[in-house]
């Protein structure tokens, strides 16, 4: 159980001095870095705290020396040019290296190694920023000026404040600068506002002063590693069993689905999640603004990415374009980050038209919401046009908890309404049905040429899968790849 969420360990950290909620380890470049999740008497947020286990302070004091030499040693110019320049880090690394020696002679070419990782890091890359970027439990890094420490957003603890700080405003303006560059974008104080991404695919923006008027900032959304799937969604409670069946059956007979939710609320997870569904002998499309999406691998994919005009205005790619485009490379499945524009909204529905099965997210706390949202400015489509989709998924969290759930699962009607089949029971944290399915289930007859019976017995069995991928902790999504694509051809045997 997450502790700083249990009205007991709260309690608990009340009545002492500190109590500890978490501790992990991560290793960057054979560097050990113990995470240590606290909260003290008088803390009204739980504190992130990052040390490194395996440098003593006396080293570390020796290693400040050995940073402060090398640094009067070289140009600045060239500082920001390794961040390019491999040639350029690798002869930083030898001069490092001399210094190590020279300092810590008796040193193994491990430790040595080590310690050269540790200055390299502080110098040319995101310092201690780098350990936040590997940890896989932070979804959200956030640095607000260099008088505050960086605060973080817990998988399992929501917001934390770390107890790492950057030494000045120029130094977060360095790394947002360093960021842009890297994808030909550029922040200045006549363009103080960067939407941008690192290499790894996490999302950055970043503000000027005076613009956010306490300092420079920098929010990075990271890129998940290891994303969510349907089984970590059950076993979180997110969504629960039948529900996920439900998902799975209306997949599998190529139904439309819009997922909606607040910011943060987990949309592009849950279209991650969903996609564990698709059969593997279909061509499947996806169109981001960043790269977020991981479906798996034995999945006949093809990811497209949107990109923002160059200093000049030229070069944009919308996310209409691609759109337009995608409908010429054959898709049966056509996965859209998020609809935002009436343009973008008619392509998808025409696509819905026209025997292509779309899935989407939009902006919106719960399912009558979405149809408000679609009928109105900015995205104003007629309401008939809206029956072409069949299923409306809502997402929510929870902001004093900070869990994610499905709040409601609904079908669409053919006058373009909802009728809501589950819905969250916020005091028992329990998916309960409300009604049954009409619209859905006649569509799956159409489809299917089955009875009503047929398709229960298939959403049981389909349950069965689901539980058995639990029991057999199987939370891969490209494990849960194979096994849909067992299931697909019909040789899927459970143990």
């Amino acid at each position: 159980m997450d502790n700083y969420h249990d009205p007991a360990a709260k309690a608990d950290a009340r009545r002492k001095p500190e109590i500890s909620l978490d501790n992990y380890k991560i290793k960057i470049n054979d560097i050990i870095v113990d995470i240590n999740i606290i909260i003290k008497e008088y803390d009204s947020t739980p504190r992130y705290v990052v040390s490194l286990t395996n440098i003593s302070e006396t080293t570390k004091i020796i290693l400040e020396k050995i940073r402060q030499e090398f640094i009067s040693k070289v140009d600045p110019r060239e500082i920001e040019n390794a961040q390019e320049s491999e040639d350029i880090r690798d002869r930083f690394r030898g001069e490092v290296r001399n210094l190590i020696q020279k300092y810590f002679p008796s040193a193994n070419e491990d430790t040595t190694n080590m310690l050269v990782n540790y200055i390299i890091q502080e110098n040319l890359g995101f310092g201690k920023i780098e350990i936040l970027l590997k940890d896989i439990f932070l979804e959200e890094i956030v640095i607000n000026n260099h008088n505050e420490p960086v605060w973080v957003y817990h998988k399992k603890h929501g917001w934390l404040v770390t107890n790492i700080t950057l030494m000045a405003e120029s130094r977060i303006r360095h790394y947002a600068t360093m960021i842009g560059r890297d994808v030909g974008k550029e922040i200045t104080t006549l363009n103080p506002l960067m939407d941008a991404h690192l290499k790894t695919g996490d999302r950055v923006n970043a503000t000027l002063m005076p613009i956010s008027s306490k300092g420079n900032t920098i929010t990075i959304r990271k890129f998940s590693a290891d994303p969510w799937t349907i089984t970590k969604f059950i076993r979180d409670n997110t969504i629960s069993l039948e529900a996920a069946a439900f998902l799975w059956f209306a997949i599998q007979n190529e139904l439309s689905i819009l997922v909606a939710g607040g910011t943060g609320s987990g949309k592009t997870s849950m279209l991650n999640v969903i996609s564990n569904f698709f059969p593997p002998n279909q061509r499947i499309i996806s169109i981001e603004d960043t790269r977020e999406l991981i479906l798996p691998s034995n999945l006949h994919w093809v990811p497209l990415e949107t990109r923002l005009p160059n200093p000049e205005g030229k070069g944009e790619i919308t996310m209409l374009d691609l759109l337009i485009n995608s409908l010429r490379m054959r898709p049966d499945r056509i996965l859209v980050g998020e609809i935002r524009r009436q343009k973008e909204a008619q392509v998808l529905l025409e696509a819905m038209h026209t025997g292509h099965s779309v899935y989407a997210t939009v902006h919106a706390n719960n399912a009558d919401e979405v149809i408000v949202r679609l009928t109105n400015p900015p995205i104003d489509i007629p309401k008939s046009m809206i029956s072409s989709l069949s299923v409306v998924l809502v997402q929510s969290r929870n902001r004093r908890t900070g869990k994610r759930r499905t709040l409601q699962l609904a079908e669409v009607t053919p006058t373009g309404d909802v009728k809501i089949l589950y819905q969250l029971n916020v005091s028992k944290d329990s998916l309960d049905v409300i009604s049954k399915s009409e619209t859905v289930i006649e569509k799956l007859k159409l489809y299917t040429g089955w009875s009503e019976d047929e398709i229960n017995s298939d959403l049981k069995e389909k349950v069965n899968i689901l539980q058995w991928m639990l029991t057999n902790n199987i939370e891969d999504v490209n494990h849960i790849g194979m096994i849909m694509s067992k299931y697909y051809i019909g040789n899927l045997v459970l143990d």
